[in-house]
């Protein structure tokens, strides 16, 4: 038999696989990955439902349904004041980790450089690594998980190709500030052949008065950036998987002779549906209140346990300390909790290449009230029981 030569001969099954896998296995509340557990918009459905008996169901167009960019034209120019091209600037994709995927096989050759802020989600590294390319890792600054600048400049050179960025941040919630981006900014200055890849998927789940500033908004990064959000966190429907990446007409046109190889084309009947749907600005403009609602609530229920927030302005999910609990290793204590609390979680060693280990398990609070307060309730039982785990 033939043999295949691996592309990614370090990667394995997923802590997520795994996490799940055991919740299943022990029957435990899953507060892992980043799904809600609560019904969407019953109307977004039934927009869905009518879109198929209406009979769009064949190949949507391969740039997207054009009424769908038209709609999202206007929402970037309403929220950020960038007036972009429905026609030249905007790809639909099916999810926005596929448009991250794209946009970094666009850009990338092999041997260049990508700096990649840790823990970071999942999914960049591997991406970086199967374009031949050369992931440059940039701790963030523990606990605040705040960027380093001083560092990053250290590390960019002539090879440098990208900076990926991601607010809110997944795990961290961390969302970047304006001095963040006047940071960005004078980076890219200095290096003009330098790509920005922002993920900004969770670009409306963002708490305590914070404003989201994306790279649309700065003229001087957007010149340079392919952007990337998602449908499915904003109406929470994880498992549609569709999203769309927004970069200047040039790079657009480099982006979608690799989207049309792929995929061609995104679910058409959806398109339809969100075109109709996203019209209604209060289901998005609404979302960060309701996702702190939820924050909060998992705050004060965790406030009877030693478990101690790092706080999160934005995204599903709020990482909490152990460290006054147990000195297992943060993979360790999180199967225990599995096994003995039912509640699964991920530990945040996960998003680090170095499997960097702070005790620190990331909690995702998308869920029901009546989740949450179960979960919290299995953990402080564990507790009592095992007081020195």
């Amino acid at each position: 038999m033939p043999s295949i030569i691996s592309k990614l001969p370090h990667v394995g099954t997923t802590i997520f696989t795994t996490m799940s896998a055991l919740a299943v296995e022990h029957n435990a509340i899953n507060l892992g990955q980043g799904f809600p557990d609560f019904m969407m918009d019953e109307k977004l459905i039934d927009l869905v439902t009518k879109a198929m008996k209406d009979g769009h169901n064949q190949y949507a167009h391969m740039n997207g349904l054009p009424k769908l960019r038209a709609v999202l034209a206007q929402k970037v120019f309403d929220l950020y004041g960038n007036q972009i091209s429905p026609t030249d600037e905007i790809t639909i994709t099916p999810g926005a980790t596929y448009a991250i995927y794209t946009a970094l096989t666009t850009i990338l050759q092999p041997s260049d450089e990508v700096i990649v802020f840790e823990p970071a989600y999942d999914s960049y590294i591997p991406n970086i690594l199967i374009n031949g390319a050369i992931p440059v890792v940039v701790p963030l600054t523990f606990p605040n998980y705040s960027i380093p600048w001083d560092e990053v400049a250290k590390k960019i050179n002539n090879k440098t190709k990208l900076i990926i960025i991601n607010t809110p941040n997944n795990p961290t919630g961390m969302v970047l500030t304006e001095n963040d981006m006047l940071e960005l900014q004078k980076i890219v200055a200095l290096y003009p052949n330098l790509f920005i890849l922002s993920d900004e998927v969770y670009e409306h789940l963002i708490f305590d008065n914070k404003k989201h500033l994306s790279v649309l908004q700065y003229p001087s990064l957007y010149e340079k950036s392919f952007v990337t959000f998602s449908f499915g966190k904003t109406y929470h429907c994880t498992g549609w998987k569709i999203g769309y990446c927004i970069a200047p007409s040039k790079y657009t046109t480099e982006f979608r002779k690799v989207h049309q190889f792929n995929c061609f084309t995104t679910n058409g009947a959806i398109q339809v549906a969100l075109a109709e749907y996203l019209q209604e600005k209060e289901a998005y403009l609404q979302l960060g209140s309701f996702l702190e609602a939820k924050r909060n609530l998992l705050r004060s229920l965790m406030a009877q346990t030693p478990f101690k927030p790092l706080a999160s302005s934005g995204s599903y999910f709020e990482c909490y300390s152990y460290n006054q609990i147990s000195n297992l290793n943060d993979k360790d204590f999180a199967i225990e909790l599995v096994k003995k609390a039912k509640v699964a979680t991920i530990p945040t060693s996960a998003f680090y290449s170095n499997d960097t280990d702070n005790k620190v398990l990331r909690f995702c609070f998308a869920k029901k009230n009546d989740t949450l307060a179960m979960a919290v309730d299995n953990i402080v039982n564990y507790l009592k029981a095992n007081p020195h785990s």
